[in-house]
């Protein structure tokens, strides 16, 4: 995984942007950070006391605050779910937009941020869990599965020792190919699991 290689990347390709059309904006960041087995991306268990979507694998991220724009909402995501401070001048680009079966046009801002795996301090109130998915990790092959309440394959990600769904599964799959291939892979059509539809 390279920074070079990445923003370059991430700079030459035309993006799918999602009109909002009665659902709410929110971003998430897709943070790469620095770990004894090289560079990678935070992934952060829900805590299960949250209303919304609790005890699920998650992106640091949320709702925009009035007035914001998708990177300030990630970068403060970010400082309030794992106390990270990063500037932003770390964002080096974004991912197609996800819309989501609960209402929600997700924009992944892609951050790199030059921080230790160490740097982070999970907020207890939002966050059970945090881990690095380095590069190795997330060579991965996805699953994709049919269901009957959708013409649109569900995928799964087999990561952390579980199945990472979608919306975050999605959104990690089109940052690995990008990050690690090189591959513009669309994903704004992957299907979420029923149980991530409220």
């Amino acid at each position: 995984m390279d920074r070079a290689a990445l923003t370059q990347a991430l700079a030459s390709w035309e993006r799918r942007i999602h009109e909002l059309d009665g659902r709410r904006a929110a971003a998430v960041a897709v943070v790469v950070v620095d770990s004894a087995d090289g560079p990678g991306i935070v992934l952060t268990k829900r805590s299960a006391r949250l209303r919304a979507h609790a005890g699920q694998w998650a992106l640091p991220g949320g709702r925009l605050d009035e007035g914001e724009t998708y990177d300030v909402a990630a970068l403060r995501e970010l400082h309030e779910e794992l106390g990270m401070h990063v500037e932003a001048e770390s964002v080096i680009g974004h991912l197609d937009d996800y819309p989501t079966r609960s209402g929600y046009v997700i924009t992944p801002v892609v951050v790199w941020s030059d921080l230790s795996a160490s740097a982070m301090a999970p907020s207890a109130q939002e966050v059970a869990s945090a881990h690095v998915v380095t590069a190795d990790m997330l060579a991965v092959e996805p699953r994709f599965l049919t269901i009957p309440e959708s013409t649109s394959p569900v995928i799964q990600l087999p990561l952390l020792n579980t199945l990472i769904h979608a919306p975050t599964a999605a959104i990690v799959y089109q940052f690995r190919e990008l990050a690690l291939y090189g591959r513009v892979t669309r994903v704004d059509e992957l299907e979420q699991p029923v149980f991530a539809w409220r």
